[in-house]
């Protein structure tokens, strides 16, 4: 009985060290865990020149250092996809791509623009518009977020159902932007047509995540409390957001920050002229 008693345990242990091997070779085998995809967005100030070369640079050592992502730019609407795309195959330098496919009228300075879309062309890197156009934005002043957003976004992204705070801290920034002189009956439409925006380059990243995303885009859109950033988050996507800041401006909505020098200029709410609050 003793030795029928003690095969059996040799049996067990035999079949547990037998286990173990295999699954040891499992772990060995098994593919690696998929990484999630890199989400970068890159801020400015629109007429900062030192704030954009400074972000191309950074662009450029990330690069250099082996990643490819896709770069989305908040300087082309999202309609001009399709010439966007016949430039970036059919043109030699990124002068040919804007003169293409920039809006004619855009207030962008372009020629800062030019060496990101050099460092698409120079990498084969996708090239994305990822902003909404003024005239859907218009619509959205107008008439509402559903007037110019297609029903599956609006849905996706519960924008029948925007955070209180998340309004009102838009419409600060509209009021603000816009030196305190705005009527008020057009800021909470304005701070809607800001939204839209925003989640318009959230969904042009997170359709397009898979290989990286880098967002070329204003600092307002890249806070990371109220902005692209957030709408990421709420569809299970994180991004790290990089404000390209001059020296007073508070840091505390972004990732991390780079410090620019001031760029001289008038006072922008000189002469400033509300439009008319008839809608």
């Amino acid at each position: 009985m003793l030795a029928f008693l003690a095969m059996r345990l040799r049996t067990f242990l035999l079949f547990v060290a037998l286990l173990a091997i295999l699954s040891a070779t499992a772990c060995r085998n098994a593919p690696p865990a998929a990484s999630p995809p890199r989400l970068l967005l890159l801020g400015e100030v629109h007429d900062n020149a030192a704030g954009h070369a400074a972000r191309a640079a950074l662009l450029r050592k990330e690069l250099e250092a082996g990643w490819r992502p896709a770069i989305a730019m908040e300087q082309f609407d999202i309609a001009q996809q399709p010439a966007l795309d016949a430039a970036m195959r059919e043109c030699a330098d990124a002068g040919c791509v804007i003169a293409r496919a920039a809006p004619a009228t855009a207030g962008w300075t372009w020629a800062y623009y030019q060496p990101i879309i050099a460092l698409a062309l120079q990498y084969r890197l996708p090239l994305y518009a990822a902003n909404l156009s003024r005239g859907d934005a218009s619509k959205i002043v107008k008439d509402g977020l559903a007037a110019a957003l297609p029903a599956e976004l609006v849905i996706r992204y519960r924008l029948d159902d925007v955070p209180a705070e998340v309004l009102a801290a838009q419409a600060a920034e509209v009021r603000n932007s816009h030196c305190g002189a705005l009527p008020e009956a057009l800021v909470a439409p304005m701070a809607k047509a800001q939204i839209a925006r925003d989640v318009v380059m959230a969904e042009t990243m997170r359709v397009h995540a898979g290989q990286g995303v880098v967002l070329i885009a204003g600092n307002g859109h890249v806070r990371r409390d109220i902005a692209v950033p957030y709408w990421l988050r709420h569809q299970g996507l994180h991004a790290r957001a990089v404000g390209f800041l001059e020296p007073t401006t508070d840091a505390a909505m972004f990732d991390a920050v780079e410090r620019i020098p001031a760029a001289a200029r008038p006072d922008p709410c000189a002469g400033f002229k509300a439009p008319p609050t008839s809608r």
